[in-house]
């Protein structure tokens, strides 16, 4: 089932097989916006249910278990390439984290920045 232009609710089911797959309105329209300007997009983790959080390492509040948080990989792109366009298209909201082979995204309606070195 398609939930955008470019995006499938498949995409983002959680990694454990539980079929949990909610997700938020605002990530889809922050993630569409990005790929109509870089290209195609894998969603590595997108929804998490509380256990596969807890076995991946999560964070106890992860934005992930509550539907509002892509770990993205843009095929062209370098992980800090895609941060820097996000942090300068969105300099005051949202959870932008760089890591070596993926950046984090969360529709948080603070603004926050990591990267994996500086959590």
């Amino acid at each position: 089932m398609r939930l955008s232009q470019y995006f499938k609710r498949s995409e983002f089911e959680c990694q454990c097989g539980c079929g949990q797959d909610t997700v938020d309105y605002e990530l889809i329209r922050v993630l569409e916006a990005l790929r109509a300007h870089t290209g195609p997009i894998f969603i590595s983790s997108g929804n998490r249910c509380v256990k596969h959080n807890m076995d991946v390492g999560g964070a106890l509040n992860s934005y992930h278990v509550i539907s509002k948080a892509a770990d993205i990989v843009v095929k062209g792109n370098t992980p800090a390439e895609i941060y820097h366009h996000l942090n300068l298209r969105y300099p005051d909201q949202y959870g932008i984290g760089l890591y070596s082979g993926w950046v984090h995204l969360d529709v948080r309606k603070e603004k926050a920045r990591w990267d994996e070195n500086n959590t």
